[in-house]
């Protein structure tokens, strides 16, 4: 959503620039934003020769002609525009953008490609699904709370093994990657979205009435939910 937001200083140029960042903040003066293309969590702003790379991590936010009362990761200015950024990750990137990421595996992306995404979890059978779904390699843009949704939403239990699931599970899987996380972009726009969360911090599950389990799971140790009547352990 927030893509959509700043698109609007997408042929704009920098007049000056400062923040927090350690960056090369002069660089960016007098240079116009190309082009800005997501990819996950990254947002990448695009000028000829470099990009600028930018990771909203957990609580990044940005104002826009409007600051909080603290020094900004970096305040931007335009000519019409101040934009400020705040607890963000920011990154100088040299490197070509179609080297360094796989397009393909942004879930948002009309480049999306499920069977390029089958066939890398063919490549990790033993791998939780609660860890495969957040492998940013393979689902680019699937965050937490979406994994959780998604394996509720499938009926699948997050310590299933990926090789262990049966086709239609792992063809639901894919489909989910891609469709919920799109659904959960719009109910995000439509401020609607912990109305339509059917596990994720819930008490009982909406489907049966089971309480709800709650536990940090997998090599990647994040906070999962789940019914232990409706969703099957493969594996």
């Amino acid at each position: 959503m927030f893509r959509e937001e700043l698109l609007r200083f997408v042929g704009q140029t920098i007049i000056a620039i400062s923040g927090s960042s350690k960056i090369d903040q002069q660089r960016l003066v007098g240079k116009q934003i190309r082009e800005i293309k997501l990819w996950g969590k990254h947002m990448l702003w695009c000028f000829d020769g470099f990009t600028i790379r930018l990771h909203f991590l957990m609580f990044g936010t940005y104002y826009i002609n409007s600051a909080k009362d603290r020094v900004p990761r970096l305040s931007i200015q335009f000519k019409k525009d101040l934009l400020n950024l705040y607890a963000c990750g920011v990154k100088l990137v040299e490197q070509p953008l179609d080297v360094l990421y796989d397009w393909s595996a942004d879930v948002l992306s009309a480049a999306w490609d499920p069977r390029a995404a089958r066939k890398k979890l063919k490549a990790i059978p033993e791998a939780m699904v609660t860890d495969a779904l957040l492998n940013q390699a393979i689902f680019s843009g699937v965050g937490n709370i979406i994994k959780n949704e998604i394996l509720h939403l499938i009926r699948v239990h997050p310590e299933s093994r990926v090789g262990a699931l049966p086709p239609a599970k792992l063809k639901a899987l894919l489909k989910q990657a891609s469709a919920y996380s799109h659904q959960f972009l719009q109910w995000k726009r439509d401020g609607v979205l912990r109305k339509n969360w059917t596990v994720h911090t819930k008490k009982v599950c909406l489907r049966d009435g089971t309480t709800i389990s709650k536990m940090h799971l997998g090599e990647t140790d994040r906070r999962t939910f789940w019914c232990s009547t409706c969703q099957k352990k493969y594996g």
